[in-house]
């Protein structure tokens, strides 16, 4: 009976997977449960078998009550049975009773079909449900039947040969194996069961997955089945031979025989014998040689022959010896076990190995958590005997008294066992019991008679020592009683406690040092978390890490952080936070080389995990932990994860959080040997297709790798000048088509260097060593840096601080306004070698492009707004103004037509707002604007400073200043320079400046003695009827425009019918549907009709293809049917006349536009005398449509594409 208790109290211990599932917990603790239950049955004292059918027989009706647990359904049952064995009436059995009985009977199918029934009549019972929802409870390989331990097995008996026990993971024989793709880590689900999960569909699951595993059982044993008939086949005839002649070798097997013909093929093949392995084959017809299943089923493949051949000498015969094993629990004997286990021969790998490694595995696990309990009982023992010495010393008397906390075992087995004694002491007062116990799992190996001094000397002195004197004793009342130990043990029995499960032995025995607290922890959180709400799991993260740093054993230390990693299925923001803080607390407590050797495995477990949340928890690890690490990991091991993350993740926000990681390692790195790589990844993350990686790498990878570039001395040698080259291959190889994506990549690096660059260019300024923070420090402007894009790019946190900052820039000023840049290498570099390079740039780029100004216009902006005033003043103006040297020589080299002008105008002028600077930039804009009007230049760079400048409503004032200069300037050209770049105005100016300003100098143009001024007006006033709303303005300009169409001054101006009509096609679909319907479409119809009578050819296509257009964009507009009668249809046919002689391509367009519009006239009549819709309904819903349109009309869309939702789809 003794022996058998470590057994039944180990398997009770073992280790349980901290991520099952809710309802996968239950079925572990159900399972421990009937250990528990089968334990007791093995320690009640009554003299049965353990492994026979009697430990249900009727027992003894005393020993029945004084030892039986109370409450168990087997236990219940046989005393349901002694009580009908006494004559009584039997009391009537549970179905929970009745079901626990046929499963631990293992009468599967009998309770499969009470568990139907049951489900059928709807009361399902929890425990049925359980056991069959369980698939670890089917995968049995072998049929060892339960009960039965595995034979030639040391301790098998001891580990699972409980009679009348359920089989369980742990039993030797009936030992039950895992199919690898049922269930992997991945794949369990962790809200089975729990309080949001959807029972129909998981129990649905939990069928099918039976099914499948039921099919995968029948395959195997059929494939065992063949090969075992194969094995044993042997012909007839060489049956006979051998029999007859023993001395003849016995003949080879079919399946010997196919396993070497694929050993011989395959050497064949590996040493290039290809025609003797062609004809070999043909030999061996019947064989598959290219598939090694094809030899037999369910064996593995062995080496290849050459291998075989290099092992032979390896092997020897072994003899039979029969060896007597003894074990113990001594220390070295535990320790050598593993060794022992780990260095079988390989020659003794057979068939079995497979079962025999998973059992050593098992028994290994098993010797480590028996390893931790005897610690903890050592320490008991020690603390024990330090304090009966003390109690000797005091001469107190020591009555023995039994202290039971096993209330299923009798009294016999209490004095056989050594239970602990109960220490009475007495003084002058009263009788004190003083109660020390220890734990009821003390290995039944150690001899009784001399326990407390069996512990080693070693193991004493390693224990921490803890004096007696510093514990308060505790005393207690002993009764004056005469009761013998035995009835006091007896009646303490009748006490439920629990001592003999896993938790019960944890209750019982209470830490005392930190060591033993730690070690307790470490027990109980992997079966704690598991049945933790996910939402409050943050909660145990404290607990999981102080047992981490502080347990001694490293594998319990491996599994706590697994825990901590996979705490939370998938971790929010907040929670991953808490992970990352407990992280980074564990790594300043245990020091570097923990960190590596056991945080960083548990990031790259997670790599690739598939859950997002959890890469980017290792992605946020890497960086929260880079100053912890050893400064190798740093820039090899972690570098590589990270860079594999940013290259192969599709989350946009792991790749985000990769980068602010990378920018973290980029300031701690320290090997220079990695500065390349970290410009490749620079480029590769500036190229992300997602913004959030771009504006990531913008705020905190690049000043970080800035810095560093900074240190090395590459920053002007190697990263600016390469990114500059980049720009310029861009350029040249864009002729044809730039790449603005890449350019607008590259130059937004450079602008965020442009901190950096300038904290280069203070740090080793001549006056660098003079400045000292001494006495009152000067204030820094708000407005005096641009506002950086993250901390990080912030000129006084690269410095160091506000205050040293504040004393250099003073210091900087003094010297370029006094003493220059003399001996100033770093300003020289800026001066002469980066601003002469990003000028011949500018003046590469297409002026055309509005979205390439735009980027070197805010590059130029900033990196004057961060060099400061004076050096723009004196350095950056006289380069650009050398270049700009406003004079007819310029004009003709094409200098002022290139984007150098826009970029000077809002690059550098626009970056102070004082009163000369205005002054400055205006007599700019107008002497370019003057002379680029003299010159018949295109005005391509004058429209893109003023789209440029437009889009600030602060400059407003400031370009209508210009333009009013070009409306009263004497030149009739710039007039008309004036009056078409009022066009490119309108749209972003206020109606206020356009009723005060725009409109008045339009009017004062079109009544210009030039008749090019007037007709240059014309875009201009309608742009205003397209953007404009105040119908007084509306009016005005509608009224000047009639009078260009009807004044017969202008009937033969074929330059201002050409402006009108493409003007027309332009606003038409965006203007206000009364100025549409009343003037456009009636004058277009006009124009038409004279078109027709025009006698020079060119004229009449020219204006008839304008017209053309025009028609094209009006037709998707709404138009009504009278308009459609009487003026849109009979424009379309004079224009189809046209056509017909000039353009016959066009005809066939109008032809089927004239077609449709008649066909809509013809529906609309067909459909009003059948009273579908009545005439005012049909007013109301055109009148609704054209608000609706014209409301579309102001938005800046084009009206054309807007308009084309309203077209009837054919």
């Amino acid at each position: 009976m003794a022996a058998m208790a470590p057994g039944g109290s180990g398997s009770g211990g073992g280790g349980v997977n901290p991520f099952l599932s809710d309802s996968d917990e239950d079925d572990d603790e159900v399972a421990a449960t009937k250990e528990r239950r089968a334990g007791l049955r093995l320690g009640s004292g009554s003299g049965l078998d353990p492994g026979s059918a009697d430990s249900l027989s009727p027992q003894d009706p005393v020993a029945l009550g004084s030892s039986a647990r109370p409450g168990l359904p087997g236990e219940a049952l046989a005393a349901a049975v002694a009580l009908g064995g006494c004559g009584e009436t039997p009391a009537r059995l549970s179905i929970d009773a009745i079901a626990a009985q046929l499963l631990r009977d293992q009468y599967l199918l009998t309770a499969l079909e009470l568990h139907t029934e049951l489900l059928e009549s709807g009361r399902e019972l929890p425990r049925l449900r359980d056991y069959f929802s369980n698939p670890g409870n089917f995968e049995r390989q072998s049929g060892t039947p339960p009960g039965m331990g595995a034979p030639g097995i040391p301790g098998a008996a001891g580990v699972g040969g409980a009679g009348g026990r359920e089989p369980s993971t742990t039993s030797g024989g009936g030992q039950l194996n895992r199919a690898g793709s049922i269930s992997t880590l991945d794949s369990l689900d962790f809200a089975r069961y729990s309080d949001d999960g959807n029972r129909e569909t998981d129990e649905r699951v939990a069928v099918l997955e039976f099914e499948l595993r039921k099919a995968k059982e029948t395959i195997q044993a059929l494939r065992a089945n063949l090969t075992k008939a194969a094995e044993h086949e042997v012909p007839l005839q060489e049956r006979k031979n051998y029999k007859s002649s023993p001395e003849i070798q016995e003949p080879i097997k079919p399946l010997e025989k196919r396993a070497l013909n694929f050993l011989v093929n395959e050497f064949l093949l590996k040493n290039n014998y290809k025609l003797t392995s062609i004809t070999f084959s043909d030999e061996n017809d019947d064989q598959d040689f290219e598939l090694w299943d094809d030899v037999g089923l369910n064996i593995p493949k062995p080496p290849d022959l050459l291998q075989l051949y290099r092992d032979f000498g390896n092997h020897q015969v072994a003899g039979k010896d029969l060896v007597d094993v003894a074990s113990g629990v001594e220390e070295d004997e535990l320790e050598a076990l593993t060794p022992v286990l780990g260095s079988l021969p390989p020659s003794l790998e057979t068939p079995q190995t497979v079962e025999n490694s998973l059992l050593v595995q098992k028994l290994e696990d098993k010797i480590s958590l028996l390893n931790s309990e005897k610690w903890s009982l050592m320490e008991q023992i020690r603390r024990l005997e330090s304090e009966m010495d003390f109690l000797k010393n005091e001469h107190f008397t020591i009555p023995v008294v039994c202290d039971s906390v096993q209330p299923s075992l009798d009294h016999k087995d209490s004095e056989d066992s050594g239970q602990n004694p109960v220490i009475n002491s007495s003084d002058k007062q009263k009788d004190q019991d003083i109660h020390l116990s220890k734990s009821d799992e003390v290995d039944s190996t150690i001899p009784k008679e001399n326990f407390p001094n069996s512990v080693p000397r070693r193991e004493k002195e390693e224990m921490p020592s803890s004096s007696p004197s510093s514990k308060n004793i505790v005393h207690f009342d002993k009764p004056n009683r005469k009761l013998s130990p035995a009835f006091h043990q007896a009646l303490l029995s009748f006490c439920r406690m629990s001592a003999d499960s896993r938790l019960g032995s944890e209750v019982s025995r209470i830490a005392d040092s930190e060591k033993s607290v730690m070690l307790m922890l470490g027990r109980c959180l992997p079966h704690i978390v598991p049945n933790v709400l996910l939402a409050k799991r943050e909660e145990l993260i404290p607990l999981i890490l102080c047992t981490a740093c502080l347990h001694p054993e490293p594998k319990e230390r491996d599994q706590l952080l697994h825990i901590l990693f996979n705490l939370i299925k998938r971790p929010d923001d907040e929670q991953r936070q808490m992970i990352l803080t407990g992280c980074v607390a564990f790594a300043r407590h245990v020091g570097p080389t923990r960190v590596e050797a056991e945080l960083l495995p548990q990031c790259w477990e997670q790599i690739n995990h598939k859950y997002p949340e959890r890469r980017l928890l290792v992605a946020e690890s890497c960086g929260a932990l880079a100053p912890y690490l050893p400064k190798e990991i740093r820039s090899s091991l972690v570098l590589s994860m990270l860079q594999q993350m940013l290259m192969e993740d599709k989350a946009d926000l792991v790749r985000e959080a990769v980068i602010k990681s990378l920018g973290i390692i980029m300031g701690y790195i320290d090997d220079p040997d990695k500065y390349q790589q970290g410009f490749e990844l620079l480029l590769s993350a500036l190229g992300d297709p997602s913004e959030r990686v771009v504006s990531a790498t913008h705020q905190v990878f690049l000043p970080a790798y800035a810095a560093w570039t900074t240190e090395l001395g590459n920053l002007q040698s190697h990263l600016i000048p390469t990114l500059l080259n980049k720009i310029e291959k861009l350029l040249r190889e864009g002729e044809h088509g730039l790449d603005e994506h890449k350019l607008h990549m590259y130059l937004s690096a450079l602008q965020s260097l442009i901190p950096s660059l300038f904290a280069l260019v203070l740090q080793n300024a001549p006056f660098s060593s003079k400045a000292k923070l001494h006495g009152e420090v000067p204030q820094i402007e708000v407005t005096r840096f641009p506002r950086p894009m993250s901390p990080l790019q912030d000129v006084s946190t690269i410095i160091g601080s506000r205050e040293q900052l504040a004393v250099l820039l003073q210091l900087y000023d003094y010297q370029l306004e006094h003493e220059g840049t003399t001996g100033w290498e770093t300003l020289l570099w800026v001066v002469n070698q980066l601003l002469p390079q990003l000028i011949e740039i500018v003046g590469k780029i297409n002026v055309t492009s509005t979205a390439c100004v735009h980027e070197f216009s805010r590059f130029f902006w900033r990196l004057c707004r961060t060099f400061g005033k004076i050096f723009t003043n004196t350095k950056v103006k006289p380069q650009f103004q050398e270049i700009l040297r406003l004079s007819e020589e310029n004009i003709g080299n094409g200098v002022l037509t290139k984007a150098t002008v826009p970029i000077y105008a809002t690059g550098v002028l626009t970056c102070y707002i004082q009163e000369e600077d205005r002054k400055l930039l205006v007599g700019f804009l107008e002497d370019v604007m003057t002379l680029l009007s003299l010159s018949h230049a295109p005005l391509d760079s004058l429209k893109a400073s003023f789209v440029e400048l437009g889009a600030n409503p602060a400059y407003h004032e400031l370009l209508l200043t210009v333009l009013w200069y070009g409306v009263v300037h004497t030149s009739a050209l710039v007039r008309c320079t004036a009056a078409r770049m009022f066009e490119l105005l309108v749209k972003g100016v206020n109606e206020t400046l356009v009723a005060q300003r725009v409109v008045p100098a339009l009017i004062t143009l079109s009544s210009d003695p030039e008749i090019s001024v007037r007709i240059a007006t014309i875009p201009a006033f309608g742009t205003i009827m397209e953007t404009v709303i105040q119908r007084e303005l509306l009016e005005r300009v509608k009224m000047q425009l009639a009078s260009f169409l009807e004044d017969p001054q202008y009937q033969d101006q074929y330059s201002l019918h050409t402006e009108i009509i493409k003007t027309f096609g332009r606003v038409g679909p965006n203007a206000e549907p009364r100025f549409r319907d009343e003037f456009v479409i009636p004058h277009l119809h006009k124009l038409a009709l004279v078109n027709n009578l025009q006698i020079v050819d060119s004229k009449r296509l020219d204006i008839a293809t304008h017209l053309f257009e025009a028609y094209s964009a009006l037709s998707c507009c709404f138009i009504s049917e009278d308009l459609m009668v009487n003026h849109f249809l009979p424009g379309l046919r004079c224009l189809r006349t046209d056509m017909e002689h000039l353009s016959p391509e066009h005809e066939v367009i109008l032809s089927s536009m004239i077609k449709e519009c008649e066909q809509k006239v013809e529906n609309k009549t067909v459909q009003e005398p059948q009273g579908s819709m009545s005439i005012a309904a049909s007013l109301v819903s055109e009148d609704t449509k054209t608000k609706f349109l014209n409301k579309m009309g102001q938005l800046t869309t084009s009206g054309a594409m807007l308009a084309n939702v309203f077209q009837r789809k054919k």
